[in-house]
């Protein structure tokens, strides 16, 4: 690898910048080229850009391969993440890209790397037993975590910020930190529990920060630096090929970390679970082996249902023949807060403009600020200076001045920005079947399938918070107000879709094309599913809503026709389904006369929890506090 030895030099006798955040060393570099701030940036985060690339590669030299790379994006892309907040997440969501591009290429070598490594590292310790188990699953789990979740770990445990270090870094209250560090740590731990790895979160995040940061070479910055401020000409062919792939990347999406993310799930995921699977199976007991054969055979039963398409081009649905809906007990309403549960606090425009003032006029706040306050002036904002954020598209997907045209506009603009949300294309087919495009609609339930549905429930609960506290309210009335008044609009869209997609395979059925009908019925059940099993932060009324649609798929089929994979019947599901509705709905009848009696502090115990683990946990949580505890 050859060094520009005289920027070395001039590198070695530059001085620190402890008092300078990432941020403005970026302007300073893209502004006025300055070798300093860039050399400063690399010292910072060389440790922890080495370190994703360490668990990708198994070995020192193609880890500092891959932070090279990662520099020298860097120092080519600089100029468009000078009005990012925070460094920290987009170097994390680069190395981890850049590390599967080395994995999909080298994956045996690299196997056989990683184990021997991991076998020279032995120890009798408890701690290190748990990191040789965590280490191969560590940047899998990290991929099904959200960007800010990923931030917010890489931050304290990666990079050992404190808790106040990281809040202010990533710009919001310490407690809005913390909460968000523990919500990550949690789905970790689900997630090591469903790989056979079980631990607490504490000791998880014990063992990710005593063993995840590796300490770089100490000549690697320096070189990384001078290749990076040279734009990758005197870096070695590796890295060059790494460069290339990494930029060409990045370039597509103007460096938006958020699209990295959700793309590097969708390339890289088979190929790292691949790469992993070649040492877990050595390491883990038989049972993982079928766990991770199970696996296996579900990712095959995906490619294959996404492969399933219902025959173009479709047929007329029946106008004016409404779709037979099946009885559904009502919702539970989401205003629990007694004391508030008749008023609809909004934000003055003050207010919100002070709240903004503090935290800054980015997309998130702007949203936040427009749904505490209510003025669309900021949602119009928001629309014209984030017109590419996938909240954004989101929000002004449902703006009911929008023209026919501007919503398809939006609809299209959210399915580029979000192209790994299922939500955005069922959005976007529900309105081509409202305009009567039904080829369009149908060819987006095909893309919706077997991607993920982010509806950012979690997120605009914690942002909108986070603007009442500014606003001077209680923390238990900021949390309350923001849960009681979250919007869902997208739930009625997507129970209205359902209904249309049963339609569909009426119209299938009726003109003689009985596979395309059942393609349908499977599509609509698929996504009453994404609310079977709510992640924390997300409202119980999604799970019923998910409930409804999947028992208005099921009750159009043959209820003595087989479902899933373990044997059970049409009918079979319908019961399952229609139990936990009533399991939900004797939770929820149980809670209610309870609510009045909460101390604002068990508001804010209920809010967290929620948060955290799930609604249904809270409500139990209440339930065993004041009253009884569900059979």
């Amino acid at each position: 690898m050859q060094i520009n030895v005289q920027f070395l030099r001039r590198a070695e006798n530059n001085r620190q910048m402890p008092d300078v955040n990432d941020m403005a060393l970026v302007r300073q570099y893209t502004d006025h080229n300055s070798e300093t701030a860039f050399a400063e940036l690399v010292r910072r985060h060389i440790n922890l850009v080495y370190s994703v690339a360490w668990r990708y590669a198994g070995n020192s030299h193609d880890a500092q391969d891959v932070a090279q790379t990662v520099f020298i994006v860097l120092a080519q892309k600089a100029a468009t993440l000078r009005h990012r907040a925070t460094l920290t997440g987009w170097l994390y969501e680069t190395a981890r890209f850049t590390g599967a591009r080395l994995i999909r290429t080298r994956a045996r070598q690299q196997a056989r790397e990683q184990e021997a490594y991991m076998q020279s590292t032995l120890n009798d310790s408890e701690a290190d037993r748990l990191w040789r188990q965590l280490a191969p699953l560590l940047e899998d789990a990290m991929t099904r975590l959200s960007e800010r979740e990923r931030t917010v770990l890489a931050l304290r445990f990666f990079e050992n910020k404190s808790g106040a270090e990281t809040a202010a870094l990533i710009g919001i209250r310490e407690w809005a930190a913390h909460k968000r560090t523990a919500r990550a740590l949690e789905k970790l731990r689900k997630f090591f529990t469903s790989r056979g790895v079980n631990s607490t979160t504490a000791v998880i995040a014990t063992a990710i920060s005593s063993h995840s940061v590796q300490a770089a070479p100490m000549a690697l910055a320096k070189s990384i630096t001078a290749a990076a401020i040279a734009k990758g000409t005197a870096a070695g062919s590796s890295s060059l090929s790494l460069t290339k792939g990494a930029v060409k990347f990045m370039a597509s999406t103007h460096a938006k970390t958020t699209v990295v993310s959700l793309i590097v799930a969708g390339l890289a995921a088979l190929s790292i679970v691949q790469y992993q699977a070649q040492i877990q199976l050595r390491q883990q007991n038989e049972g993982l082996r079928q766990q991770m054969a199970q696996l296996q055979r579900d990712n095959e039963q995906l490619s294959t249902r996404r492969a399933a398409t219902p025959r173009l081009p479709a047929p007329q649905m029946q106008a004016g023949v409404p779709t037979t809906v099946y009885p559904e007990q009502e919702s539970p309403s989401t205003n629990l807060y007694a004391r508030l549960k008749d008023k609809q606090p909004k934000l003055t425009h003050e207010q919100a403009e002070a709240y903004l003032k503090v935290n800054g006029r980015n997309a998130a706040t702007l949203l936040a600020a427009f749904r505490t306050s209510g003025d669309p002036a900021l949602l119009k904002e928001a629309m014209q200076k984030y017109p590419n954020d996938p909240q954004v598209a989101f929000e002004a997907a449902f703006d009911k001045g929008l023209s026919p045209e501007e919503q398809r506009q939006w609809l299209n603009t959210f399915e580029k920005s979000a192209p790994n949300n299922a939500l955005a294309n069922y959005l976007s087919a529900l309105n081509y079947f409202n305009s009567g495009q039904r080829d369009q609609g149908v060819q987006e339930l095909a893309a919706a399938s077997g991607k993920p549905v982010q509806d950012y429930t979690s997120d605009r609960y914690q942002t909108d918070a986070e603007a009442y506290l500014a606003a001077g309210y209680s923390e238990a009335d900021a949390k309350t107000i923001s849960g009681m008044q979250l919007l869902l609009p997208q739930l009625g869209q997507l129970k209205q879709l359902g209904l249309d997609t049963v339609d569909l395979a009426n119209a299938y059925r009726q003109a003689g094309d009985a596979a395309s009908a059942q393609t349908a019925l499977q599509m609509a059940a698929e996504m009453g599913q994404h609310y079977a099993s709510p992640s924390p932060g997300e409202a119980e009324v999604s799970q019923l809503v998910g409930i409804a649609i999947e028992r208005i798929a099921l009750n159009a089929m043959d209820s003595n026709s087989p479902y899933g994979n373990n044997g059970q019947t049409v009918q079979d599901q319908l019961n399952q389904l229609a139990q936990q509705r009533d399991t939900i709905n004797t939770i929820e009848g149980q809670l209610q006369p309870l609510l009045p009696q909460l101390s604002d502090q068990d508001w804010i115990n209920y809010r967290d929890r929620w948060l955290m683990f799930g609604e249904e946990n809270a409500e139990s949580w209440v339930i065993g506090k004041y009253g009884q505890v569900p059979p």
